[in-house]
C-alpha cells in the first residue's frame, strides 16, 4: 500500500515515525473482517527495529481474519489534543501497513514475549509467565510494507518556529 499523503507537508520525518513506534502504548489494528466488514481492534505491541509483534489468544474474529487476509494495518496515535475553541484537535500519528505472519518458532516467540514484557511491565521478570503461556499464546509478527506519519498542521508550525528560531542562534 503506497500512497503518497495528501498533506504531505503535514508528514513526519522517518527519525520521528520510529519514536512514535518504539514508544506507542497501544494500537489499533485493521483487518478484513467477517460478511467483508472492516474490523478493528485495538492491541499492545511492540517495534523490533524492522516488524511489528502483538500477542493473542489463539482464536477469535482477528484470527480468523488474519488467515483469510494476512494484510493489515495499524494506527498509532502518539497525540490527540481536541481545542474546543479552534474546532480541530492537535494530533500526531503513525499509520503501518503490513503483511502478517503467525510465529511458530518457540525462539521467535521467547524474543517477542521478553520484548512486549519490558516495553509494558518494566523491570519485572517475565520467565514464569512466558513459560506458562509459551504453548497457548499466539504472537503474529507484522512485516511492514509501508509506513507513514502525519501530524496536524498547528504541530508542523510549532515544529518550523523552532527550527528557525534555533537555528538563528
Amino acid at each position: 500500500m503506497t500512497r503518497t499523503m495528501r498533506r504531505f507537508k503535514q508528514q513526519l520525518p522517518p527519525d520521528e515515525v520510529e519514536i512514535i513506534l518504539r514508544n506507542g502504548k497501544y494500537s489499533v489494528m485493521a483487518v478484513s473482517g467477517d460478511d467483508d466488514y472492516p474490523y478493528s481492534v485495538p492491541v499492545n505491541y511492540v517495534y523490533d527495529g524492522t516488524s511489528i509483534y502483538i500477542h493473542s489468544a489463539a482464536r477469535g474474529h482477528k484470527i480468523d481474519a488474519l488467515k483469510r487476509n494476512p494484510k493489515c494495518s495499524l494506527c498509532i496515535v502518539d497525540k490527540d489534543d481536541v481545542i474546543p475553541e479552534e474546532f480541530t484537535s492537535y494530533f500526531r500519528s503513525v499509520i503501518a501497513f503490513g503483511t502478517a505472519h503467525f510465529v511458530e518458532s518457540a525462539d521467535e516467540k521467547v524474543m517477542a514475549l521478553r520484548q512486549l514484557c519490558d516495553k509494558y511491565s518494566p523491570g519485572i521478570d517475565p520467565e514464569i509467565e512466558i513459560d506458562r503461556f509459551i504453548k497457548t499464546v499466539c504472537i503474529v509478527r507484522i512485516d511492514i510494507d509501508n509506513i507513514s506519519g502525519k501530524e496536524s498542521i498547528e504541530l508542523t508550525s510549532e515544529r518550523n518556529n523552532y527550527i528557525q528560531r534555533d537555528s538563528s542562534c
